[in-house]
């Protein structure tokens, strides 16, 4: 008998099967692309799981902000609330955001099923937001969209019909969120495992496409977010991807982790995969590479730790 309760990963037939017991449950479609941020909302047009509703990480998953680029431009845009967080994505507020959930049609009684196109790698934020709001039934659809098409799953094009405002309300956060001040104070100290889940070459500071300056965070350890995945685009099993971590952290107590990226996105399907491994809780620097970047008088490293 299908569970109503999934809160790391869901397969395509585990949907389907929520699906035809009429389980209260709204499906969400996070795809996006960095360097192109019109293309998720366009993807979703041209296809997406029926009945799902489109998630913009700019637009329903960030805070407006003012974070210089590369090129040193600034664009700022207003808000109401104060962000939960710094970086090029920077957190909106709590509140801010259980508006967005409420406009949606979501409930604190449904589960959520997230996904994207793009491994995993946008949806995670939904996952963990949610849970942040205190919500604990919302899961990743395992191998995304492609693995709903690839089951026969019903999907859609163009928009969706408006769903009904409903009063989603936030409970007490079941995931644990880090600022910069914490993560500064605590380089050095065994009690603060960095993990960062860039490509290697940025991690390293070899290249930089996206903020002003390259390198990492001294003393992080590198395991770009796409690892986590298999050649079949779905999750690793949990014991191979327990065994993967334990070797990464070499011995390190993984409650200790902090997991951070280029601007606390990506980061997430490594939480995500430690959870499956049975190694969380962890915690997230949403701010992350973005933020420690902007932020006088940090310290920064380039090429591989020692």
């Amino acid at each position: 008998m299908a569970t109503s309760r999934y809160d790391t990963l869901i397969s395509a037939e585990q949907l389907q099967a929520l699906q035809a017991a009429g389980t209260p449950l709204m499906v969400f479609d996070c795809s996006f692309d960095l360097m192109k941020p019109a293309a998720g909302a366009a993807q979703f047009l041209e296809l997406h799981i029926a009945g799902a509703v489109y998630a913009s990480l700019d637009e329903a998953l960030s805070a407006p902000h003012g974070l210089p680029g590369k090129d040193g431009a600034v664009v700022v845009a207003h808000d109401d609330g104060v962000p939960a967080s710094g970086g090029r994505h920077p957190l909106p507020s709590r509140e801010k955001f259980a508006t967005w959930l409420s406009s949606v049609g979501f409930t604190n009684g449904m589960q959520a099923v997230v996904y994207d196109r793009n491994g995993a790698n946008y949806c995670g934020r939904l996952w963990w937001m949610l849970q942040w709001m205190g919500h604990e039934a919302v899961a990743v659809l395992d191998g995304g969209l492609q693995a709903w098409q690839a089951a026969g799953g019903a999907v859609a094009q163009g928009e969706e019909p408006a769903h009904f405002q409903s009063n989603f309300v936030p409970s007490a956060p079941r995931v644990a969120l880090v600022g910069t001040q914490q993560v500064a104070a605590g380089l050095g100290d065994a009690r603060q495992t960095l993990i960062d889940a860039r490509a290697g070459a940025r991690y390293r500071g070899e290249v930089e496409p996206l903020d002003p300056i390259a390198g990492h965070i001294p003393g992080a350890l590198n395991r770009p977010f796409a690892e986590n995945i298999g050649p079949d685009g779905k999750f690793k099993p949990a014991a191979q991807l327990r065994a993967e971590f334990d070797t990464l952290l070499a011995g390190r107590d993984p409650s200790t982790v902090v997991h951070q990226c280029g601007s606390g996105v990506s980061a997430l399907p490594n939480l995500l995969a430690m959870r499956i491994a049975g190694l969380g809780p962890t915690a997230l620097y949403a701010g992350s590479w973005s933020e420690w970047s902007n932020t006088p008088g940090l310290p920064t490293r380039q090429g591989a730790e020692p």
